[in-house]
């Protein structure tokens, strides 16, 4: 396994291993146009990790503050904006130390390895996105953890 610090930079080495990076946004601000959680705004749909080429992924989201906001909320690339991580039709339902994997969110301060959603091929440098929709979510919290492979030489998975 290698680790990567918030720059993308491999702390560990062996080739062909699952590497692990972290996405940390701000906290949701939904009340305030264009901040991260403004259902109409330019952050709407939020890039959270940069991706390079074709690659394997599996990603969950850590809750630190309990959302506040009705808001759905999802995981995914453009064109399929769940198709990482389902989504949540009421961001309220995600709470401070829940484990954020699947629309029911019931994992609260552990998740099972297995649990989290199968590992995902992505293709052609299609980025990983965070969307916001039918409410604004106004504050909270969550960071990202993509644990991903690269398919082919040079690709890669970048915090944003």
């Amino acid at each position: 396994m290698v680790i990567h610090d918030e720059k993308g930079d491999a702390i560990g080495s062996p080739e062909n291993a699952w590497q692990i990076i972290k996405s940390a946004p701000t906290a949701f601000a939904g009340g305030t146009a264009n901040a991260r959680g403004d259902k109409d705004g330019t952050n709407a749909s939020l890039k959270i990790f940069d991706v390079t080429g074709d690659v394997v992924v599996r990603i969950f989201g850590v809750c630190t503050a309990t959302l506040v906001g009705a808001g759905t909320l999802e995981v995914g690339v453009t064109g399929n904006t769940a198709g990482l991580i389902a989504q949540v039709s009421d961001a309220t339902t995600i709470a401070a130390s829940d484990v954020w994997i699947d629309s029911s969110v019931a994992e609260v301060g552990i998740a099972a390895l297995a649990s989290i959603p199968a590992a995902s091929v992505i293709v052609n440098g299609l980025d990983i996105y965070e969307k916001t929709a039918s409410t604004d979510i106004t504050s909270g919290q969550i960071y990202y953890v993509c644990m991903w492979r690269a398919l082919t030489q040079g690709s890669k998975v970048v915090a944003v």
